[in-house]
């Protein structure tokens, strides 16, 4: 048998057994690493760790790592790219040291408008065209990644203006031909002459047509074209009245004849008939009725109409007259009430006057052109939008109301030459100046200083430039 095994030493002074000691160490070593390192730096939308730091799993305090700005970004001047972890395990500074790069402006978009509210990195321009032009390509460019920079993702698209078809041939007549049918031109329809005896054509419908566009932004012509056609009605008449204007045995499209009553007589309907285009009259002759004691005409008003209208009222029957749009009765009222008073009578009847609210005339631009809004004649309150040529800046507003009287507000603005192409013209106004004056330079001097000299004063002229001074003196003397 071998010697009896003797128990651990146990007491003060002696050592432990080397697991438990290990087993009491490890937690506080453990706890202390933890304490000692920061947790990986998050993730950062403009930068990124470097290449060298991305393997890395432990990041004692002290450590200092540093980024690189993303695709799109730029480092922001005075901002350190790098982050330290500090004693409290946190990583500092916090603030951002990269911003978004920025694109240049897109630029200019003739005939259309460029729409940018911001230029940084991810953000868009919305593209349109002016009135009477179309947008060929995309509407909308983004600020992108390009070239190990930004820029624009698209090139700029056109704005195209929108074209017409040839306007249609009609029969018996033509139109006036233009070059090209595009938004704004017009065209203008006449009817053939016909042999001398025939019956004349006559232009139903609108003579005149202008291109324009629709909801799709496909060219269309204002109107249908117009017919040549034949036209023509029976020579009216009316009993107990006769004709007051448009004598004549024959009568064409669009001839009037205007009737009036006999004394004595009052007219039922309306005095003036139209000839139209089915060969009728715009409405049924008028007729003319006696006048009795009891019994009132319609009453004729100028820039009005009468409520309830009627052919004939009785005796102290009332109507209501009200003014058209822009006209008012000569105490300034719009409405007023009459009253038949027999033998064809009327109370308190006047008529409308009206002011005139329109303009014949579009304003001159010169160097410069209406773009939207233009029409024959304008009413208050009636836009037009106005755009100058390319080289040519605006003055004043480019979106102008009517106010009446010829007059606009704010204002006709005006096309002035641009700053650039006045100092381009400046530069070479300048050019040609230094070139002549270089020219009489070396016209008259010679390249030694020496005056050049007619031949007609040789002979009584002396040069003194380049002359010895012996031939000077013998000279005085002489």
């Amino acid at each position: 048998m071998g010697p009896p095994r003797r128990p651990p030493l146990r007491g003060p002074g002696l050592l432990l057994p080397p697991v438990l000691v290990l087993v009491l160490v490890l937690p506080w070593l453990g706890g202390a690493r933890a304490q000692d390192t920061c947790m990986p730096p998050e993730r950062l939308q403009y930068a990124e760790l470097e290449e060298r730091f991305n393997t890395m799993k432990s990041f004692p305090v002290g450590t200092t790592v540093s980024y690189v700005c993303r695709p799109g970004y730029m480092g922001i001047p005075g901002k350190s790219p790098s982050r330290t972890c500090g004693e409290d395990l946190q990583w500092s500074p916090v603030e951002q040291f990269c911003t978004e790069r920025k694109c240049k402006h897109p630029g200019e978009l003739k005939h259309g408008f460029i729409n940018v509210t911001d230029l940084t990195f991810g953000s868009k321009a919305t593209l349109s065209c002016a009135a009477g032009f179309r947008l060929i390509g995309i509407d909308e460019i983004s600020c992108v990644i390009k070239d190990k920079g930004v820029g624009w993702n698209r090139e700029l698209p056109l704005c195209e203006i929108i074209p017409c078809e040839p306007p249609p041939n009609i029969a018996n007549g033509r139109y006036t031909e233009a070059d090209n049918y595009v938004y704004q031109t017009s065209v203008t329809y006449t009817c053939n002459n016909v042999p001398k005896g025939m019956d004349p054509f006559s232009l139903i419908g609108p003579a005149t047509l202008v291109c324009t566009y629709n909801a799709q932004l496909n060219g269309i012509w204002s109107e249908p074209p117009p017919e040549c056609r034949v036209v023509k009605c029976d020579n009216p008449e009316v009993k107990n009245g006769r004709k007051s204007s448009g004598f004549g045995p024959l009568y064409r499209y669009r001839d009037s004849v205007v009737f009036e009553c006999d004394p004595g007589y009052f007219m039922i309907g309306p005095n003036t008939i139209t000839c139209g285009e089915n060969n009728t009259w715009s409405s049924p002759t008028p007729t003319c009725e006696k006048i009795t004691e009891h019994v009132c005409g319609a009453p004729k008003i100028t820039h009005g109409v009468v409520i309830p209208g009627k052919s004939a009222y009785e005796e102290g029957e009332s109507v209501q007259i009200k003014c058209n749009v822009h006209c008012a009765f000569p105490d300034g009222t719009k409405e007023m009430t009459a009253t038949c008073q027999g033998q064809n009578a009327w109370s308190s009847l006047q008529d409308c006057a009206c002011e005139t609210a329109g303009s014949g005339f579009t304003p001159v631009i010169n160097y410069g052109r209406v773009i939207d809004g233009q029409k024959s004649s304008y009413f208050v309150g009636d836009f037009i939008t106005i755009e100058c040529y390319a080289g040519y800046t605006l003055h004043g507003e480019a979106r102008i109301q009517y106010i009446g009287e010829n007059l606009w507000h704010p204002g006709v603005p005006t096309c002035q030459l641009s700053a650039y192409i006045t100092a381009i013209i400046c530069v070479i106004v300048a050019i040609v100046v230094l070139l002549a004056a270089f020219w009489v330079y070396k016209k008259f001097f010679s390249q030694n200083g020496s005056y050049t000299v007619d031949e007609s004063c040789k002979e009584t002229c002396i040069l003194k430039t380049n002359v010895p001074a012996e031939m000077e003196e013998t000279a005085q003397m002489n």
